[in-house]
């Protein structure tokens, strides 16, 4: 089955018109093996994270694959001794979705990597209340989760809707040459690079001292 269009990122891309820190990330590695793990917030010290997101393609495997890429099976098991099996979460806008039939490449996933994927019918970003029903469960709240992800306009727009932090892989297993990376790396330079200009910068998570909404 071809992939359908992901009507969520159309929709919410029309918000970074008027905020375009939205699509920016709290932490920026290369790659996957490049992660500080456990995961330190700069200028954030005192945030502890409890909860990971993960995208999967370019992310920590290759496009269309569903097994961790080689080079970062060392990362891949220290996040896994450092973050409980139940405290990390795979969200692909592949695996898991309508698209995926059955659910099979989710179960294939599942096998490969011992860990959770969510089923979803909204792709990333519209799927962020079902990540914090998720995380609500495990008594984790928004403000204690990463997403880990590739793309700013999927990834980092719904961690920042989320009142998550969001960790961007720039490069990943391969630098993509498509058309929406290639905008996404130039809004990311333009952004970052004219900061005296236009002063945009990610937003900063709520750690309310309230219990977790379990919705």
């Amino acid at each position: 089955m071809a992939p359908s269009l992901n009507l969520s990122a159309t929709l919410n891309i029309s918000r970074l018109l008027y905020n375009p820190g939205l699509c920016l990330p709290h932490i920026t590695v290369k790659s996957f093996d490049q992660l500080t793990l456990p995961f330190q917030i700069p200028n954030h010290p005192n945030v502890k994270i409890k909860g990971v997101v993960l995208d999967k393609d370019n992310c920590f495997a290759k496009d269309h694959d569903d097994k961790v890429w080689p080079a970062y099976e060392t990362t891949w098991l220290k996040l896994k001794s450092i973050y409980p099996r139940e405290h990390i979460l795979i969200v692909s806008n592949s695996a898991g979705t309508d698209d995926d039939h059955d659910h099979a490449q989710a179960q294939t996933l599942e096998q490969s990597t011992g860990v959770s994927v969510l089923r979803h019918s909204v792709k990333k970003p519209g799927c962020l209340d079902e990540i914090k029903q998720y995380f609500a469960k495990q008594d984790i709240k928004p403000s204690e989760v990463v997403v880990v992800g590739d793309r700013l306009f999927t990834d980092m727009v719904m961690a920042n809707m989320m009142g998550s932090w969001g960790c961007w892989i720039s490069e990943g297993v391969q630098l993509s040459d498509k058309l929406f990376p290639r905008l996404e790396r130039d809004l990311y330079s333009r952004l970052v690079s004219s900061r005296k200009e236009n002063p945009w910068t990610p937003p900063t998570p709520q750690s309310a001292d309230e219990p977790v909404s379990r919705i």
